[in-house]
């Protein structure tokens, strides 16, 4: 009994540092919750109990005519597919290439996309901008403030993580299954359909998650490249109710960001069979 009063009370530390840890993690969330319900626009509450909910600040984003928040939405969600869909498609095949096969420049190209990678995104703003200003003026359907514009720079920025990433899993992948299939007359090409595909589909639903929610949270490139009301994302819009200089609506803010998590909540749950199954595969066996 003694013992078992020593090892509590040896822990309590342990338990009062977790439960700190979650009232941190927990409490931000907390706090837009109780914005978006708050009949107030301001972050300011008289009770962290809500006593009573208004549904106020929900209706201002489907009401209002100057704020087209439907659309913003819509606008996340093929800005941010699109790019997930396409960035996982080629990345994959990259990666594949890169493990597999062999060709002159390989090596060279691995690094050189490792590299580009150390340099942060924001200082290639302005000459992707000038870019972009220039395919404008032949393209107009992809060049500056343009979501197909916005696209291509997403997939630009996207593909050496991916690449990367998807590359370390092809090499954990027994390279007896290549041989085997090349045994039995298979190409290269449906070595990747027919092994390389469903082997590494937890990557590639991990890789699908984390651009889907990157991208769709995504607000620097997307501020830069998007200056109609009508074309911008969900994260550029609802930036609307609090950069005001006078005043910030943080009601109508807080119950667009609990909206916006929904797409992100469904694509979760769509592929979590497939993350969880990744994290606790053990091996792949020949």
């Amino acid at each position: 009994m003694i013992s078992l009063f020593s090892w509590i009370k040896g822990n309590a530390w342990r338990h009062a540092v977790a439960w700190i840890c979650v009232i941190f993690a927990v409490f931000p969330l907390y706090l837009v919750v109780l914005s978006a319900f708050n009949s107030s626009p301001s972050l300011q509450s008289t009770s962290f109990i809500p006593r009573t909910f208004v549904w106020d600040n929900f209706a201002v984003l489907f009401t209002d005519p100057t704020v087209p928040y439907l659309k913003w939405m819509m606008n996340s969600a093929i800005i941010a597919g699109s790019v997930s869909l396409a960035s996982v498609a080629i990345g994959a095949a990259s990666a594949f290439g890169f493990s597999r096969l062999r060709f002159k420049g390989k090596r060279t190209g691995l690094q050189a996309l490792l590299l580009i990678q150390m340099f942060p995104s924001v200082l290639a703003l302005s000459a992707i901008y000038v870019i972009m200003e220039r395919v404008h003026v032949f393209a107009p359907e992809w060049g500056l403030g343009t979501a197909g514009g916005l696209v291509l720079v997403y997939l630009g920025g996207s593909m050496g993580v991916n690449i990367w990433l998807m590359k370390g899993f092809v090499d954990s992948i027994p390279l007896e299954l290549d041989e085997a299939a090349k045994v039995d007359g298979a190409s290269a090409m449906q070595t990747y359909w027919q092994i390389f595909l469903p082997l590494a589909t937890p990557i590639l639903a991990v890789v699908t998650l984390l651009s889907f929610i990157g991208l769709f949270n995504e607000y620097v490139m997307a501020r830069l490249f998007l200056p109609d009301v009508e074309s911008r994302t969900v994260a550029v819009g609802l930036q609307f109710f609090i950069g005001g200089q006078y005043s910030a609506y943080w009601g109508p803010f807080a119950a667009g960001s609990l909206l916006a998590s929904i797409p992100i909540i469904i694509v979760f749950m769509s592929l979590q069979r497939y993350i969880i199954g990744g994290l606790t595969a053990g091996s792949v066996k020949g």
